[in-house]
């Protein structure tokens, strides 16, 4: 074990800086405990208090969730926030028509009075975190089953978020880490006025499309900008022409100075979900089973999509979001499947396996505490291999498949309070109507029932019928039968019209909601897929992970193991740095707009370059945002660790200064969720000059950039 530890330590420290990648999405909190000596060693010009701090602005005040889905930071002293375009897509894909398609055509806010409102949008701002492992395990005993363990760390969990926010306005939940092992206070303010300011058009923060997604090298101005408003008092108020911008505790200022090789950079932001300690069973039924049927279950919804939004070009703004949101998952799957095969993911996890047996063996208390680890997690895969795929397709094909059923899914018990309690029902309703206008907003009949087609089709003839939920068994694998269904549900169901489904709320019928039949769809999803669920699997699961994480932790206490993503504000760091994907080819840090103009091609809508730009480029009118070069930089890499959530979050320097706006990682290293390659792990981001460039030379809204403090 020593040895390898060693070897691990020399091939590190062999790396040169510039190629050197940090793994961690480190808790904020603790920064000065596990991080600050080496990010100082590193290159950072901060104190710890810079970065986080809970009685002075710092670093984490300037740091956003935006919506819950992406993160975003504030740039400017009213409240202006930068996130990525495909973070904002959704928004901008609902403030445009066919007449004003701010999608295709970009938008920018001229005046204050011209952002636009996104109800249903929010911010949320840390407010602190605190460590409570001790407390909620003060709660639990090692006689509790999984089962009751869990419910034990629900229950203090609310209780220590209902006492953190007693007396005032802000939220809180506790959160998990390392599998169980500790636990974590976080305490929010949320603001839910947030309103589009600018944007520009696809054809530049969607430039490359699918095509480019996940690539390097890289030409995306991915970012769009929005401003979160208060109420007078500066608290958290709902969307009202009185609010006024936020003033923030902090904001991040702009470096126009542009990087080299081997700075030092950070990321702040809420990185979704990793899987660092999968396990190599894990591995294996990811490659064989998980990863290929999300792949091809998608690759059928969105042959669906293209048909209906290349058909109409106001299908195409109603279904654009949808589509975006389906691709880039669907491209993920395929490149993770490759990159842990190319990567020998499988074989990594194994060694440290092996090693970890050996360890246990070495001593009979280890053996006591840690010994049925790797048995429980040999079992759990073992029983699960065979239901792997059937439960894919109820997620993707049936829960996720036709937004029809999910809009049903959600309702149903809903609306039987409607005969049952009507007080219950009288209280939710506003919120079921709040619902349905969201939904019925980007809805097409025809799609969803198109899609009941492609979909459940594929789900009889390749998933085991006894397996299958009921409403599917019944058709008996007959293609017929199941048009029929999809017919009639979109002639008669109140979940796929939006004229239905608002009578119903008015005169609410037992026997019409219990004939619907995407109400039998919903209830069998729900039986199928919870009454599926093995309770003793689940247990072993839970418990399998949360000894293996304790166990590698006590193996190896020199290592500074860092805790899975999950949504919580994190902080990684790295460098600037090229790298080499393979023998004979190099790729730089930087990428220009000369890249632009060679990749455009007029009749692929990936890779259209819009004609101000082209102008902009040929003049070479560029204003102060080219480099010493006399071009504009685009794009950046750097050995930051990130992942789904981080989209939006902010590149940042040694000085704390914003140097980018991360959207993306790279092909080589898309297994890095579940193995972090330290030598090919790569961040992609827009470089902060070409986000300048456009919004003040293509977009001619330099007012906002004089909003910005620069540097």
């Amino acid at each position: 074990m020593k040895k390898f530890i060693a070897l691990v330590l020399a091939v590190a420290l062999a790396l040169p800086t510039s190629l050197r990648a940090d793994e961690g999405m480190w808790i904020p909190l603790l920064i000065q405990k596990l991080n600050y000596a080496q990010m100082k060693k590193e290159g950072l010009k901060l104190s710890a208090k810079d970065l986080y701090d809970i009685n002075h602005g710092s670093l984490k005040d300037a740091i956003v969730s935006f919506g819950g889905f992406c993160t975003g930071e504030i740039i400017s002293s009213q409240g202006l926030l930068l996130t990525n375009h495909h973070c904002g897509y959704d928004a901008i894909q609902k403030h445009s028509t066919v007449e004003h398609n701010y999608l295709e055509d970009g938008f920018w806010a001229m005046e204050r009075s011209q952002e636009l409102p996104n109800p249903g949008l929010f911010a949320n701002f840390l407010v602190r975190i605190e460590d409570v492992t001790a407390a909620v395990n003060a709660s639990l005993n090692d006689q509790m089953s999984e089962a009751d363990r869990t419910k034990a760390i629900q229950m203090k969990g609310a209780e220590l978020a209902k006492a953190a926010t007693e007396g005032t306005h802000y939220e809180a939940s506790v959160e998990t880490f390392y599998h169980g092992n500790e636990f974590y206070l976080f305490v929010y303010e949320k603001f839910n006025d947030v309103r589009l300011v600018g944007t520009p058009p696809s054809s530049v923060g969607k430039f490359g499309g699918d095509t480019d997604n996940w690539m390097w090298p890289r030409h995306t101005g991915d970012f769009s900008m929005f401003r979160v408003y208060a109420g007078k008092d500066g608290k958290p108020a709902d969307f009202s022409a009185e609010n006024v911008p936020l003033t923030p505790k902090h904001h991040l200022p702009v470096s126009t100075k542009g990087v080299k090789d081997g700075d030092f950079t950070m990321i702040f932001g809420y990185p979704g979900r990793t899987d660092r300690y999968l396990s190599s069973w894990g591995v294996q039924q990811a490659i064989d089973h998980y990863n290929p049927t999300v792949v091809k279950i998608r690759d059928q919804k969105l042959a669906v999509l293209r048909k209906y939004m290349e058909s109409d070009p106001a299908l195409n703004i109603l279904m654009a979001s949808n589509y975006a949101s389906t691709a880039n998952y669907w491209k993920y799957y395929i490149g993770q499947t490759e990159q842990l095969k190319n990567n020998k993911v499988y074989d990594k996890k194994r060694d440290l396996e092996k090693q970890f047996e050996a360890w246990i063996a070495a001593s009979p208390e280890r053996q006591a505490k840690y010994g049925e680890s790797l048995k429980l997690m040999a079992e759990y895969y073992d029983a699960t291999n065979p239901t792997v795929k059937n439960n894919v397709f109820l997620m993707e094909a049936v829960l996720r498949g036709p937004s029809s059923v999910l809009f049903a899914y959600r309702n149903v018990r809903s609306l039987e309070r409607a005969y049952k309690d009507k007080a219950g029902f009288a209280k939710a309703r506003p919120m079921i109507e709040e619902l349905a206008k969201e939904n019925f907003a980007e809805f097409h009949a025809g799609a969803d029932r198109d899609m009941m087609l492609a979909l459940w089709s594929m789900y009889m003839s390749d998933i085991p019928t006894a397996q299958q939920p009921k409403f599917l068994q019944s058709f008996g694998g007959s293609k017929a039968a199941l048009e029929a269904f999809a017919q009639n549900a979109m002639a008669t169901s109140i979940f796929m019209d939006a004229k239905r489904f608002a009578a119903f709320l008015e005169n609410p019928d037992s026997a019409t909601l219990a004939n619907d039949p995407l109400t039998k769809v919903a209830n069998d999803f729900r039986t199928t897929y919870f009454g599926g669920q093995d309770a003793s699997l689940a247990a072993k699961k839970s418990k399998a992970y949360r000894l293996l994480t304790a166990g590698v932790r006590e193996m190896d206490p020199n290592r500074t193991w860092s805790p899975d993503a999950n949504s919580t504000m994190r902080m990684t760091y790295g460098h600037v740095g090229s790298y080499e994907p393979r023998d004979g080819v190099k790729y730089d840090y930087l990428t220009y707009l000369d890249g632009v103009m060679q990749k455009e091609d007029a009749t692929n809508p990936e890779f259209v370059v819009p004609a101000r730009l082209k102008e902009l480029y040929k003049a070479k009118d560029f204003g102060p945002y080219a480099d010493k070069t006399g071009r504009v930089p685009v794009g950046i890499i750097s050995g930051n660790d990130i992942t789904g959530g981080n989209s939006g979050s902010p590149l940042i320097n040694a000085k704390g200064e914003l140097i980018g706006v991360a959207f993306d990682g790279n092909w080589e290293a898309m297994s890095g969720d579940i193995f972090y390659e330290t030598e090919l792990q790569r961040t992609i981001s827009c470089d902060i000059r070409y986000v300048l460039f456009i919004i003040d030379k293509y977009a001619g809204a330099g007012h906002l950039v004089k909003e910005m403090t620069l540097r």
